[in-house]
């Protein structure tokens, strides 16, 4: 029988001057795991008067993950952190109980052509670490773990898993990796994994169960031994998820928290523009996207 529970199909979704193709969180599927949010951004080839320009916005109850694939995006944040990020790098940034970022294309790049393509993801924070202080780390691209297997490139980008730890500091079981082939390969992820288990199709793909699934498709799995695919030349997958919450998760906008009281009050707190609980971003103080009409969680 078929290991496979869902398939999900990427959606155009606009994230202000940009659009993207989300993937989560979906009506049939709110998480897998942890991760609550994933947007594939791109590629999209920009001209020299075109720019990535999303102004600081606020966040809860999260930690975000940006990886790219090509391009580059300044991030900055309330925390004094101001750091270009480029391709294969992993930029990870804990909200917590608040915190405020920009992401933008660099200085350097604003009057060139360019492309930008990745991914951003949403990780949910374990009901303890909701309102903790918000952090920031970015780990370089030659610090992921990375290794062959019979021609096939792994890539440990996030968590624990083939007995191997990310050097992202992560804050529950889970796992994202990028498996990659130029040839017609046989894979069996065998025991190696968790909780509940997703694959994302970037390009190319995979064959499983008697189908065959295309790129810009997530397959949920039914557990989390996934079933031995089989992935076809110059194709690109992505394998995530971990171990789920006991309690659920409400997502309104950038907020994430299993308290919808937190969430109205974070609500509140962007609205006002209260200083305490959002504090602005050094070097990207004059604007700010504002908070969306209300709606019910």
């Amino acid at each position: 029988m078929s290991n496979t529970e869902l398939i999900i199909e990427e959606r155009a979704a606009n994230i202000g001057n940009f659009m993207v193709g989300r993937l989560l969180p979906f009506r049939q599927k709110r998480a897998v795991g942890p991760f609550t949010f994933i947007d594939h951004m791109g590629p999209s080839k920009m001209s020299p008067q075109e720019n990535l320009d999303v102004p600081p916005h606020p966040h809860i109850g999260l930690s975000t993950l940006t990886y790219l694939f090509e391009g580059s995006i300044q991030h900055k944040d309330s925390l004094g952190s101001n750091i270009e990020i480029k391709p294969g790098a992993v930029n990870w940034m804990t909200a917590g109980k608040g915190v405020v970022h920009s992401e933008r294309t660099p200085q350097y790049l604003r009057n060139k052509e360019k492309t930008l393509h990745g991914l951003q993801i949403w990780v949910a924070l374990p009901k303890h670490l909701e309102q903790s202080a918000p952090s920031f780390a970015h780990i370089k691209e030659e610090d992921i773990p990375k290794w062959n297997t019979q021609g096939v490139a792994f890539k440990l980008i996030a968590g624990k898993a083939f007995h191997k730890t990310s050097p992202v500091p992560v804050h529950s079981e889970l796992y994202f990796i990028e498996i990659k082939s130029k040839d017609k390969q046989q894979i069996n992820i065998g025991n190696d994994l968790y909780g509940e288990s997703a694959l994302y199709i970037l390009e190319g793909s995979i064959s499983a169960d008697g189908h065959t699934y295309g790129n810009k498709q997530i397959l949920v799995a039914k557990d989390s031994k996934l079933c031995a695919f089989e992935m076809d030349t110059n194709t690109t997958v992505y394998i995530f998820g971990g171990m789920p919450f006991d309690e659920a998760r409400y997502i309104h906008w950038n907020f994430v928290n299993s308290d919808k009281n937190i969430i109205e009050q974070a609500k509140k707190d962007w609205e006002n523009q209260n200083l305490n609980a959002f504090p602005k971003v050094p070097g990207d103080e004059n604007e700010y996207v504002p908070l969306p009409k209300p709606r019910k969680i």
